[in-house]
């Protein structure tokens, strides 16, 4: 699935559309350049699970924890890991069976830790606030 967005709400949009049809433990891989919009689908997602919290890039703390909606989401950042050890360090199978919905920025440093079902998001900038979303890993509705 390939979605067009304009501005930031409208890709907080599209992440919040997904989010209804997550199931717990799925795990998101995020890819894009800085600034493509990772955060901001993310934050979009969190609405559509229901948390109410600020959502705020991990890049200094690696890992941020949101309880408080109907499906838990652990939003990870690997800009600063080099390689899928290191997130085997932090604990990434503690986290795959919570149960939670994991989505994780910078996916590309991680990749051979993640299991064969995870859902692929890339976003790239096509214009200043224009963003092309490409999803994969997710049956359409």
């Amino acid at each position: 699935m390939t979605v067009v967005t304009n501005s930031e709400r409208e890709t907080r949009q599209v992440g919040f559309d997904l989010a209804k049809k997550l199931r717990p433990g799925t795990v998101l891989a995020f890819y894009g350049d800085l600034g493509a919009g990772k955060t901001t689908f993310t934050k979009g997602l969190a609405m559509g699970l229901g948390i109410d919290s600020e959502i705020t890039s991990p890049t200094y703390t690696i890992v941020n924890e949101y309880e408080t909606g109907e499906t838990p989401l652990i939003h990870f950042d690997m800009y600063r890991l080099t390689s899928a050890d290191d997130l085997f360090e932090i604990g990434w199978e503690d986290y795959l069976e919570r149960g939670a919905i994991l989505a994780v920025e910078w996916s590309e440093r991680v990749e051979a830790a993640f299991p064969k079902d995870t859902v692929r998001i890339k976003i790239e900038k096509n214009k200043d606030t224009q963003r092309v979303i490409t999803i994969t890993g997710i049956e359409e509705a």
